[in-house]
């Protein structure tokens, strides 16, 4: 037994040695192809970011306007103080990645805003998480994250934890041992004297993977814990929502992840799950450190949202969560991926893992409206009809404050579908009927026409990985990402508030300007049609009349047989995987990226090509 299991370890060894060896043979060529391109290796560039921040040695502080157009950033409150604190996210321009890391502090009360330049600061990142603790001052922790190049050809995931003391304005880097690995889309969460995290993922543009792990930090011995929990808990996932709970517990739900089903050929799921995070019951004879953290699957109940990824969420008060927007994909008719966004509020009671859709309410108490009906008489056939008057319910506003009371200032539908129509509640004492924002929102900008997104501006637009904090039962919300119908990723910087124990009505800190949005289409999708011209055994036209060399080893001898009789959208549907892998092959000649949905778009129009030649 022992010779059989040294042979199983070799050849364990021996597998992880060819990956290896593989990973750096792939990591040379592709730093030999950056370099052709003119592309410092990624590494490299944030060493440069890095030796930037040590050259500044004083804090500057300064008035500033609205920070740029970003998603995937950090918003946090101050304990102490009436702040919010904005840090880090990406921006996408069509042909360039930006990544932050920018500081921005607002304040609340003036509605001002302030860039804050701090000696020897993180190096920019994006979907990193942060958390706020009042511990020494106050401080915000900062965890892992990732960085893409410009051309979004190189990725690199962090696996870094920063603290910034906040009453002395001091970043520090914190190395222990016993960490997480590198990722972004992770969740991080404070209990206590810990931090908590669990998943996220990490993708080198060769390979991707998912975690399901969950580690612990001390915040006051500084050290890392990977806590196993026990039990069957979700699976691996990243840009899950992670909250505490008032009892020590912490809810997960839902999230995003893929698998690969074949080469070339990736299934994505959002998950739409939820379980609780909590230490098991005391043992006798067992001390309090070493209980054991257990998972335990929830079955939840009320308004529950459609499934979806890229939503938000954030603890509020009275052990309450609140939830925004998201998106959803997909296939249509042509079986093109199409992003479903939206921009609907929940509430999620943590103690009872109940759902609820939070709706405005428009009219205070004491000024409500009541209609009754009275019959009159038609005078040209003598029928009766009724007709309806508005009468002063001042005779019921002792009810109504009642009323309110019940529902804590909330107007909450737990019936029915969180996709929108009217909401009914009904608990035999009152009954309401509330009224999402429709699904085609009026747009109020002339430039939303432009730009094909939807504008209400009396509720935040539909978006995915916005920022979201809470200070003083006041939700804050910032920024985002929303796809357009001209299938561009659209950066937000607007800024809205809500009081979410009395919600009459958003407030727009800074309105969406749709006309400062910037969009540049890639080299790629101008050069688009070129690259379908010399894929179908054309030549690309251009003003130099070049042709691109690298597309001449692309060949589609190998492609599947068209049956007799049968059409061009049978046949890409019978042989999509193949045409698939050669979109993404005409691009990856170039050093190119290209998404899923134009992946599949691209393929389809290759296949239509060379099934017409």
């Amino acid at each position: 037994m022992g010779k059989k299991n040294k042979k199983v370890d070799k050849k364990g060894k021996g597998k992880e040695k060819t990956e290896l060896k593989a990973e750096k043979k792939a990591t040379k060529r592709s730093k030999k192809e950056l370099a052709e391109k003119g592309e410092d290796d990624i590494e490299k560039v944030i060493a440069q970011f890095r030796e930037q921040d040590r050259r500044q040695v004083e804090v500057i502080e300064e008035k500033c306007g609205p920070p740029p157009p970003r998603c995937n950033a950090s918003l946090v409150s101050l304990t102490e103080r009436d702040e919010l604190i904005l840090f880090g996210g990406e921006y996408f321009t069509g042909n360039k990645m930006f990544v932050y890391n920018d500081l921005f502090i607002f304040n609340i009360r003036k509605q001002e805003w302030s860039k804050v330049s701090i000696p020897n600061m993180p190096p920019p990142r994006s979907a990193h998480q942060a958390v706020v603790v009042p511990q020494q001052g106050g401080q915000m922790w900062v965890f892992a994250g990732e960085f893409s190049s410009h051309s979004q050809a190189q990725f690199y995931h962090y696996k870094d934890l920063w603290v910034l003391h906040l009453r002395e304005r001091r970043w520090e880097q914190v190395k222990a041992p016993g960490g997480p690995s590198a990722r972004s889309g992770h969740r991080m969460i404070a209990m206590k004297k810990q931090l908590f995290v669990f998943g996220g993922f990490h993708d080198n543009t060769r390979d991707y993977k998912y975690f399901n792990d969950v580690y612990s930090f001390d915040i006051e011995t500084y050290t890392w814990t990977a806590l196993n929990p026990i039990g069957n808990g979700p699976s691996p996932r990243s840009g899950c929502v992670f909250l505490p709970t008032d009892t020590g517990r912490a809810v997960i739900y839902g999230g995003y992840s893929k698998e690969r089903l074949k080469k070339d050929v990736d299934k994505g799921t959002a998950h739409a799950d939820m379980f609780i995070l909590a230490l098991e019951k005391k043992r006798e004879g067992v001390s309090e450190g070493d209980h054991r953290w257990k998972w335990q699957s929830v079955k939840q109940s009320g308004n529950r949202p459609t499934p979806r990824s890229g939503m938000t969420g954030v603890l509020g008060p009275n052990n309450k969560a609140y939830l925004f927007g998201g998106v959803f994909d997909e296939e249509d008719e042509d079986e093109f991926l199409e992003g479903v966004f939206y921009n609907d509020l929940l509430m999620l009671d943590l103690e009872k893992c109940k759902w609820f859709s939070v709706e405005l309410s428009k009219q205070p108490v004491g000024e409500k409206k009541k209609r009754r009906k009275k019959k009159e008489i038609n005078g040209d056939g003598g029928e009766e009809s009724e007709t309806e008057e508005a009468i002063e319910d001042n005779d019921h506003e002792e009810d109504m404050e009642v009323t309110q009371l019940a529902v804590d200032a909330l107007h909450l539908g737990a019936a029915g579908p969180a996709c929108g129509g009217a909401q009914h509640h009904d608990d035999g004492v009152f009954k309401l009927t509330v009224a999402k924002p429709s699904g085609s929102d009026r747009c109020t900008q002339d430039a939303a026409s432009d730009c094909g997104m939807e504008v209400d501006s009396l509720w935040p637009s539909k978006r995915m990985n916005t920022a979201l904090t809470v200070k003083a039962g006041q939700l804050f919300l910032y920024g985002g990402l929303v796809e357009d119908d001209k299938d561009r990723s659209l950066t937000l910087n607007d800024m809205y508030s809500l009081d979410v124990q009395r919600p009459m009505a958003w407030n727009v800190i800074q309105a969406e300007d749709l006309r400062l949005q910037e969009w540049h289409d890639s080299e790629s999708e101008e050069e688009g049609e070129g690259k379908r011209n010399v894929a179908a055994g054309g030549k690309e036209e251009s003003d130099s009349e070049d042709t691109d060399d690298s597309m001449d080893d692309i060949t589609f001898d190998d492609a599947p047989a068209q049956r007799e009789g049968e059409g061009i959208a049978d046949y890409f549907n019978r042989s999509k995987d193949y045409w698939v892998s050669k979109a993404r092959e005409i691009y990856e000649e170039d050093g190119e990226t290209i998404s899923e949905r134009r992946a599949v778009r691209f393929a389809k129009e290759i296949c239509e090509e060379a099934c017409e030649k």
